[in-house]
């Protein structure tokens, strides 16, 4: 794990502060791993560079973190890698994985069980971006630290 701060510990709005990645496991146990990676990360943004993280930032990144690392752990063999890098207003949550497949959000359909996990992505973040990378596909996320979009960022 690895961090970054640039501008002699400023930054700008979209200068990364801190930065770190995560090899995950290959077992269940590493959709638990990777939540609690994102709670310390965000834990630190917090103490080393006084950034107002709030609950619903901290909550809101750790439900896409295990939707995400769920769905690579699910869809797609070989290592999961988890990356996460803040600014003074956002988080992105980078997850890539070797399955080449863009998954899409299935119609929605309330008797469907299960299968929900992209739709909440699409309904809790900012921004989703899905690329295709030579060796699989990279999903990015982007949770604003504020407590709803728009907002001013409040302690």
């Amino acid at each position: 794990m690895g961090s970054h701060a640039g501008g002699g510990g400023r930054a700008g709005a979209n200068e990364y502060l801190m930065r770190a990645g995560f090899a995950l496991g290959g077992d269940d146990g590493c959709i638990a791993d990777a939540r609690n990676h994102a709670k310390a990360f965000l834990d630190r943004a917090r103490a080393d560079h006084h950034l107002p993280v709030t609950a619903r930032a901290r909550d809101l990144t750790q439900l896409v973190v295990s939707e995400l690392v769920t769905n690579a752990r699910k869809y797609a063999p070989g290592p999961v890698l988890l990356e996460l890098s803040i600014t003074t207003g956002r988080v992105d949550i980078v997850v890539r994985d070797s399955d080449p497949t863009v998954p899409a959000a299935r119609p929605a359909d309330p008797a469907r069980i299960g299968q929900h996990g992209l739709e909440i992505v699409k309904a809790v973040t900012e921004a989703l971006l899905i690329e295709q990378e030579a060796t699989g596909k990279r999903i990015t996320a982007r949770i604003a630290l504020s407590e709803a979009p728009g907002e001013p960022v409040r302690a």
